[in-house]
């Protein structure tokens, strides 16, 4: 079982950044694929960057540019730094580990953490 802690949301303004942070208790946290999700109220949840075990990264079209994941093995850490934030991107963030072992599908979710953005 792994738990994730989410930490650093709050209420920004418009073209501030945010730094996310999403503490795991895995002990082999190295090998599972980190995520960040949001939802925001009324919408389904959707993935917003991904950073799997062997470093490669993807991020949904509407924050590319703008959001970046990073993640520190040895503290069992993930990070999503946000950056040029839009009202659009108000919503619930949560953390997601991932991985695949013997062919079954592992996955855990942190509590999220608010953010809202707005002047």
């Amino acid at each position: 079982q792994v738990q994730l802690v989410e930490s650093g949301g709050g209420l920004v303004q418009p073209g501030g950044s945010l730094r996310l942070s999403c503490a795991a208790s895995a002990s082999s946290f190295s090998t599972y694929a980190m995520g960040w999700y949001r939802q925001a109220p009324g919408k389904q949840r959707e993935l917003v960057a991904i950073l799997t075990s062997g470093g490669s990264t993807n991020y949904v079209n509407s924050v590319k540019g703008r959001f970046t994941i990073s993640r520190d093995n040895a503290k069992n850490t993930v990070y999503l730094q946000m950056n040029s934030l839009k009202p659009e991107d108000t919503a619930v963030y949560y953390c997601n580990a991932h991985r695949t072992l013997l062919s079954r599908n592992y996955d855990y979710w942190g509590q999220g953490t608010q953010v809202t953005v707005s002047s």
